[in-house]
Protein backbone atom coordinates (compact mmCIF):
# COMPACT_ATOMS: atom_id res chain seq x y z
CA UNK A 1 0.00 0.00 0.00
CA UNK A 2 1.33 3.43 -0.96
CA UNK A 3 1.92 5.78 1.96
CA UNK A 4 0.89 9.28 0.94
CA UNK A 5 2.61 12.40 2.18
CA UNK A 6 -0.58 14.44 2.36
CA UNK A 7 -4.33 14.40 1.84
CA UNK A 8 -3.73 16.20 -1.45
CA UNK A 9 -1.54 13.41 -2.85
CA UNK A 10 -4.02 10.86 -1.54
CA UNK A 11 -6.84 12.61 -3.40
CA UNK A 12 -4.74 12.78 -6.58
CA UNK A 13 -4.21 9.01 -6.60
CA UNK A 14 -7.67 8.06 -5.34
CA UNK A 15 -9.51 9.95 -8.09
CA UNK A 16 -7.52 8.03 -10.71
CA UNK A 17 -8.18 4.56 -9.28
CA UNK A 18 -9.52 1.89 -11.67
CA UNK A 19 -9.02 -1.15 -9.45
CA UNK A 20 -12.61 -2.49 -9.55
CA UNK A 21 -13.80 -3.14 -13.14
CA UNK A 22 -17.50 -3.40 -12.26
CA UNK A 23 -17.48 -0.10 -10.40
CA UNK A 24 -15.48 1.67 -13.09
CA UNK A 25 -17.95 0.53 -15.75
CA UNK A 26 -20.99 1.54 -13.68
CA UNK A 27 -19.80 4.96 -12.53
CA UNK A 28 -18.83 5.89 -16.11
CA UNK A 29 -22.02 4.47 -17.60
CA UNK A 30 -24.10 6.58 -15.20
CA UNK A 31 -22.02 9.65 -16.02
CA UNK A 32 -22.78 9.24 -19.71
CA UNK A 33 -26.44 8.19 -19.40
CA UNK A 34 -27.26 10.76 -16.69
CA UNK A 35 -30.63 11.38 -15.08
CA UNK A 36 -33.02 13.57 -17.06
CA UNK A 37 -33.06 16.25 -14.35
CA UNK A 38 -29.27 16.62 -14.68
CA UNK A 39 -28.96 16.15 -18.45
CA UNK A 40 -27.16 19.49 -18.93
CA UNK A 41 -24.60 18.80 -16.21
CA UNK A 42 -21.19 17.19 -16.54
CA UNK A 43 -20.96 14.24 -14.15
CA UNK A 44 -17.83 13.65 -12.08
CA UNK A 45 -17.88 9.93 -12.92
CA UNK A 46 -14.73 9.04 -10.95
CA UNK A 47 -13.85 7.87 -7.43
CA UNK A 48 -15.03 10.51 -4.94
CA UNK A 49 -12.44 11.68 -2.39
CA UNK A 50 -13.10 12.51 1.25
CA UNK A 51 -14.03 16.07 2.10
CA UNK A 52 -13.69 18.37 5.09
CA UNK A 53 -11.31 19.82 7.63
CA UNK A 54 -7.77 18.34 7.55
CA UNK A 55 -7.54 19.04 11.31
CA UNK A 56 -10.81 17.20 11.98
CA UNK A 57 -11.43 15.44 15.26
CA UNK A 58 -14.61 13.83 13.88
CA UNK A 59 -14.57 11.33 11.00
CA UNK A 60 -17.83 10.34 9.27
CA UNK A 61 -17.87 7.31 7.01
CA UNK A 62 -20.72 6.16 4.81
CA UNK A 63 -21.33 3.36 2.33
CA UNK A 64 -20.42 4.71 -1.12
CA UNK A 65 -21.17 7.69 -3.41
CA UNK A 66 -24.67 7.93 -4.80
CA UNK A 67 -24.94 7.40 -8.57
CA UNK A 68 -26.61 10.77 -9.18
CA UNK A 69 -25.34 12.46 -6.02
CA UNK A 70 -21.61 12.38 -5.29
CA UNK A 71 -20.88 10.53 -8.54
CA UNK A 72 -22.39 13.56 -10.29
CA UNK A 73 -21.03 16.38 -8.12
CA UNK A 74 -17.66 14.95 -7.08
CA UNK A 75 -18.15 15.67 -3.37
CA UNK A 76 -19.21 13.25 -0.67
CA UNK A 77 -22.93 13.31 0.21
CA UNK A 78 -23.58 16.20 -2.17
CA UNK A 79 -26.52 16.52 -4.53
CA UNK A 80 -28.92 13.93 -3.12
CA UNK A 81 -31.40 13.38 -0.28
CA UNK A 82 -28.89 11.57 1.94
CA UNK A 83 -26.61 14.58 1.81
CA UNK A 84 -29.48 16.93 2.63
CA UNK A 85 -30.08 15.01 5.85
CA UNK A 86 -26.42 14.64 6.76
CA UNK A 87 -25.33 18.24 6.28
CA UNK A 88 -28.46 19.60 7.93
CA UNK A 89 -27.56 17.55 11.01
CA UNK A 90 -23.94 18.70 10.84
CA UNK A 91 -25.06 22.32 10.57
CA UNK A 92 -27.39 21.93 13.55
CA UNK A 93 -24.55 20.54 15.67
CA UNK A 94 -21.92 23.09 14.62
CA UNK A 95 -19.89 20.97 12.21
CA UNK A 96 -20.94 22.78 8.99
CA UNK A 97 -21.42 26.42 8.08
CA UNK A 98 -24.65 25.80 6.14
CA UNK A 99 -27.37 23.14 6.05
CA UNK A 100 -27.32 22.43 2.31
CA UNK A 101 -24.93 20.59 0.01
CA UNK A 102 -25.87 21.06 -3.63
CA UNK A 103 -22.65 21.20 -5.64
CA UNK A 104 -18.90 21.37 -5.12
CA UNK A 105 -18.66 25.22 -5.14
CA UNK A 106 -21.77 26.02 -3.11
CA UNK A 107 -19.78 27.51 -0.22
CA UNK A 108 -20.16 24.57 2.16
CA UNK A 109 -17.42 24.32 4.77
CA UNK A 110 -17.16 21.42 7.18
CA UNK A 111 -15.60 22.32 10.54
CA UNK A 112 -13.70 19.85 12.71
CA UNK A 113 -15.08 16.96 10.62
CA UNK A 114 -14.07 14.86 7.63
CA UNK A 115 -16.64 13.04 5.47
CA UNK A 116 -15.66 9.89 3.59
CA UNK A 117 -16.96 6.42 2.70
CA UNK A 118 -15.84 2.81 2.80
CA UNK A 119 -16.13 2.53 -1.01
CA UNK A 120 -15.28 5.54 -3.16
CA UNK A 121 -17.07 4.64 -6.41
CA UNK A 122 -20.82 4.52 -6.99
CA UNK A 123 -21.95 0.86 -7.06
CA UNK A 124 -24.94 -0.62 -8.91
CA UNK A 125 -28.03 -0.67 -6.66
CA UNK A 126 -25.91 0.98 -3.91
CA UNK A 127 -24.43 -2.46 -3.15
CA UNK A 128 -20.66 -2.88 -3.35
CA UNK A 129 -19.41 -6.45 -3.15
CA UNK A 130 -17.23 -7.60 -0.23
CA UNK A 131 -14.28 -7.79 -2.65
CA UNK A 132 -14.85 -4.19 -3.78
CA UNK A 133 -15.07 -3.08 -0.15
CA UNK A 134 -11.82 -4.85 0.70
CA UNK A 135 -10.04 -3.53 -2.40
CA UNK A 136 -11.04 0.04 -1.56
CA UNK A 137 -10.27 -0.08 2.16
CA UNK A 138 -6.64 1.00 1.86
CA UNK A 139 -7.86 4.54 1.09
CA UNK A 140 -9.61 4.61 4.46
CA UNK A 141 -6.40 3.35 6.07
CA UNK A 142 -4.55 6.31 4.62
CA UNK A 143 -7.21 8.81 5.66
CA UNK A 144 -7.05 7.53 9.22
CA UNK A 145 -3.27 7.82 9.20
CA UNK A 146 -3.20 11.33 7.73
CA UNK A 147 -6.07 12.70 9.83
CA UNK A 148 -3.96 12.68 12.96
CA UNK A 149 -6.45 14.50 15.21
CA UNK A 150 -9.43 12.15 14.83
CA UNK A 151 -10.97 11.14 18.16
CA UNK A 152 -14.56 10.19 17.27
CA UNK A 153 -15.86 8.26 14.25
CA UNK A 154 -19.50 8.07 13.15
CA UNK A 155 -20.31 5.13 10.87
CA UNK A 156 -23.46 5.56 8.78
CA UNK A 157 -25.07 2.17 8.22
CA UNK A 158 -24.02 -1.38 8.94
CA UNK A 159 -21.81 -1.63 5.85
CA UNK A 160 -19.90 1.49 6.90
CA UNK A 161 -19.64 0.16 10.46
CA UNK A 162 -18.22 -3.21 9.39
CA UNK A 163 -15.80 -1.67 6.87
CA UNK A 164 -14.56 0.79 9.45
CA UNK A 165 -14.00 -1.88 12.11
CA UNK A 166 -12.08 -4.00 9.60
CA UNK A 167 -9.89 -1.04 8.70
CA UNK A 168 -9.23 -0.26 12.35
CA UNK A 169 -8.38 -3.91 13.07
CA UNK A 170 -5.89 -3.94 10.21
CA UNK A 171 -4.32 -0.82 11.70
CA UNK A 172 -3.86 -2.63 15.02
CA UNK A 173 -7.06 -1.54 16.78
CA UNK A 174 -8.98 -4.81 17.03
CA UNK A 175 -11.78 -5.18 19.57
CA UNK A 176 -13.17 -8.54 20.69
CA UNK A 177 -15.93 -9.37 20.66
CA UNK A 178 -16.66 -7.28 17.59
CA UNK A 179 -19.04 -4.44 18.51
CA UNK A 180 -22.50 -4.90 17.00
CA UNK A 181 -23.99 -2.25 14.78
CA UNK A 182 -27.17 -0.44 15.68
CA UNK A 183 -28.47 3.08 15.68
CA UNK A 184 -26.87 4.75 18.67
CA UNK A 185 -24.31 1.97 19.13
CA UNK A 186 -21.11 3.12 20.80
CA UNK A 187 -17.77 1.37 21.22
CA UNK A 188 -14.23 2.23 22.20
CA UNK A 189 -11.87 0.93 19.51
CA UNK A 190 -8.24 1.68 20.19
CA UNK A 191 -7.97 5.45 20.71
CA UNK A 192 -11.33 6.16 19.04
CA UNK A 193 -14.93 6.48 20.14
CA UNK A 194 -17.01 4.82 17.40
CA UNK A 195 -20.71 5.66 17.04
CA UNK A 196 -23.25 3.98 14.80
CA UNK A 197 -26.18 5.58 13.00
CA UNK A 198 -28.68 4.36 10.48
CA UNK A 199 -27.67 5.62 7.06
CA UNK A 200 -29.68 8.68 5.90
CA UNK A 201 -30.79 6.83 2.76
CA UNK A 202 -34.31 7.26 1.44
CA UNK A 203 -35.10 3.69 2.51
CA UNK A 204 -34.57 4.81 6.10
CA UNK A 205 -35.77 8.41 6.01
CA UNK A 206 -38.94 7.84 3.96
CA UNK A 207 -40.03 4.98 6.20
CA UNK A 208 -39.34 6.84 9.45
CA UNK A 209 -36.74 4.33 10.55
CA UNK A 210 -34.40 7.32 10.83
CA UNK A 211 -35.74 10.72 11.86
CA UNK A 212 -33.95 14.05 11.81
CA UNK A 213 -33.89 14.16 15.60
CA UNK A 214 -32.33 10.67 15.74
CA UNK A 215 -29.56 11.67 13.34
CA UNK A 216 -28.93 14.97 15.09
CA UNK A 217 -28.67 13.18 18.44
CA UNK A 218 -25.78 11.04 17.13
CA UNK A 219 -23.79 14.12 16.22
CA UNK A 220 -24.68 15.82 19.49
CA UNK A 221 -23.20 12.80 21.24
CA UNK A 222 -20.14 12.95 18.98
CA UNK A 223 -19.73 16.61 19.92
CA UNK A 224 -19.90 15.71 23.58
CA UNK A 225 -17.23 13.01 23.21
CA UNK A 226 -14.66 15.24 21.54
CA UNK A 227 -11.85 15.90 23.93
CA UNK A 228 -12.59 12.80 26.02
CA UNK A 229 -10.90 10.23 23.76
Amino acid sequence: MTRHRSLATLEHDLTRCRACPRLVEWREQVAIGKRAAFAEQTYWGRPVPGFGDPQARLLITGLAPGAHGANRTGRMFTGDRSGEWLYRALHQTGFANQPSSIERDDGLQVRDAWVTSVVHCAPPDNKPTPLERDTCRHWLHEELRLLANVEVIVALGGFGWDGLLQALAELGHATKPKPRFGHGAQARVGPFHVLGSYHPSQQNTFTGRLTESMLRAVFERARGLLGSA
